[in-house]
């Protein structure tokens, strides 16, 4: 069932052990009403990936997911030909001897296309349940590919020169992620609901914990998101999301922690702060600076 209210984006997910702040859940809210994709922006680790898979098991959809990267092409992204296939379709109207009567379309129609996520996002759409579409770190494509997904952002249909423009009869439901590792143009943006993704604040990032690791005292708890609180404000090359933070909080029971001290800090950096540089640089500073005492 489709949230009709914010109050509803705010409970559905709660449901699904995601704890969203009401500015998300206004975003969220106004893409499904206004039948705008969402591009989500912000740091690693924030839950902008978590939004879509949320999203799909609230609504009931299937998940597809494009995960970017340097060099992605259309083969990937959108479609590809059937070789094999065709070759043995060749072979076929060959061994009838219908050579003489057989067409382009006899080898280059629709049924000869593998759909990668972009289509079948597209086909999918059929008036049924939506699906919700995943374009996941399109930062990190090229601008060439980025334009490409004006198109479909647009228009919602893919143009295949051999065959024709594929329309989807209704928009899946579409969520774009970046890390910001660069911008992404104007002309995209414009077609989306916009919101950034930041760290939570403490409260939100014990309720978080709370929920996702709920046997973690909650003393430690409170402790580890004011030691995250922390680490985020000290000049780090990748400061630690909120999936680390989950991590921690799983680390610590089992390695059945009671309380946040300097052993305990020293031993499990590794699990939240993932370059050398960052480890050294916490350990320069004194892990004292980390750990808070809570009644």
């Amino acid at each position: 069932m489709i949230p009709s209210t914010v109050d509803e984006v705010v409970d559905a997910f709660a449901e699904h052990d995601y704890v969203a702040d009401r500015s998300l859940a206004v975003a969220v809210h106004l893409s499904l009403s206004l039948g705008r994709p969402l591009f989500l922006e912000g740091e690693a680790g924030v839950g902008k990936t978590e939004v879509a898979k949320v999203l799909a098991a609230v609504l009931g959809s299937r998940l597809i997911r494009l995960q970017c990267y340097e060099g992605l092409d259309v083969s990937n992204a959108v479609y590809e030909w059937d070789y094999a296939r065709q070759m043995l379709a060749i072979r076929l109207i060959e061994a009838r001897g219908d050579g003489a009567h057989a067409g382009v379309d006899d080898i280059m129609s629709r049924n000869f296309l593998i759909a990668r996520p972009l289509l079948q996002a597209i086909e999918s759409a059929d008036g049924g349940v939506r699906p919700v579409l995943l374009i996941d770190e399109l930062d990190r494509a090229d601008e060439e590919f980025e334009a490409y997904l004006l198109e479909v952002l647009s228009d919602f249909q893919i143009t295949i020169p051999e065959i024709g423009t594929i329309r989807a009869v209704e928009p899946p439901v579409v969520i774009v992620t970046s890390n910001r590792t660069r911008e992404i143009h104007d002309a995209l943006k414009r077609r989306c609901i916009y919101h950034w993704v930041d760290y939570p604040d403490v409260d939100r990032e014990v309720e978080i914990v709370h929920t996702r690791v709920p046997d973690l005292d909650r003393r430690l708890t409170v402790q580890l998101a004011l030691a995250m609180a922390d680490l985020r404000s000290f000049d780090l090359f990748k400061p630690p999301g909120v999936a680390e933070t989950i991590d921690w909080a799983n680390a610590l029971r089992v390695l059945g922690s009671q309380d946040l001290d300097e052993a305990v800090v020293a031993d499990t950096l590794g699990v939240i702060l993932k370059y050398r540089e960052d480890v050294e640089a916490v350990r320069g500073r004194g892990l004292a600076a980390v750990i808070h005492q809570v009644e």
